[in-house]
């Protein structure tokens, strides 16, 4: 059932990743979708790939924005704020963060979300629609060593709730999806092997499931949310976490 037939989507950071694995499941759900991201090499090849159109852009550069959002030529249904970057040895701790990278990380993560909701907002409140941003479970508790994206994080988070109060009334659903876990090429950059990282303690201890969560488990959770089956749920914001935000304390041993 093609859940999103009819419907025009903006996927921000579509090259790879949950973005990739969500144009895929966009564009098999019937949805026509336009992905927004500098990587253009990448983003050529999924776009031949699904039928998807490629704009390259970078997400924190209101130019480049603008030009996607007239690429949908007057109409749009679904918007996707997907692309988010964590870098590993330039964000860190408060103090020890350089101001460029303070700057460079707020701008791709939450200056992005901005100029997207901003200029896409008057297509969506023409008939409705839904908005779907992307935080962290960085962004519900606290994580030390990454104080930049955890402040973009939490601030997409409270920008979630505030969109939904404030276009709800015009039939355009604002709700989020907080991942943690998910194994894509960003978190293995992030873990590289000489890093003190105990990828097993956190697997056995952190996370309930035991596992890493996939691409296509948070990209399935956005196409619900992008669909009409999710008509009711606005202002959400989705641990999709496998339950680490909530896990308590788990370093008790495994009897299984």
């Amino acid at each position: 059932m093609k859940v999103l037939a009819g419907k025009k989507a903006i996927i921000t950071g579509g090259a790879g990743g949950i973005g990739l694995a969500a144009v895929k499941i966009f564009t098999a759900a019937g949805a026509e979708v336009i992905i927004a991201d500098v990587n253009e090499e990448a983003g050529k090849a999924v776009a031949a790939e699904t039928g998807a159109v490629f704009i390259k852009c970078d997400v924190s550069n209101s130019s480049d924005v603008q030009k996607v959002i007239a690429a949908a030529d007057g109409k749009l249904d679904i918007l996707y704020n997907n692309a988010g970057v964590y870098w590993n040895k330039k964000d860190g701790r408060l103090t020890e963060i350089e101001e460029e990278n303070w700057d460079r990380i707020i701008a791709i993560n939450l200056r992005s979300v901005y100029l997207f909701c901003k200029y896409a907002l008057p297509l969506l409140m023409k008939d409705g629609g839904s908005i779907i941003n992307t935080a962290s479970s960085a962004g519900m508790i606290g994580i030390p060593n990454c104080d930049a994206y955890t402040a973009t994080k939490g601030a997409i988070v409270q920008l979630t709730k505030s969109l939904a109060a404030e276009y709800g009334r015009y039939n355009v659903r604002t709700n989020c999806i907080s991942p943690a876990a998910i194994m894509t090429p960003m978190v293995k950059e992030s873990n590289p092997p000489d890093s003190t990282f105990d990828e097993n303690a956190f697997l056995n201890l952190r996370t309930p499931l035991r596992r890493y969560g996939t691409p296509e488990e948070i990209a399935r959770i956005a196409c619900f949310l992008a669909s009409d089956a999710a008509s009711y749920l606005n202002g959400a914001i989705i641990a999709a976490d496998g339950g680490i935000t909530i896990n308590g304390d788990l370093s008790y041993p495994d009897k299984h």
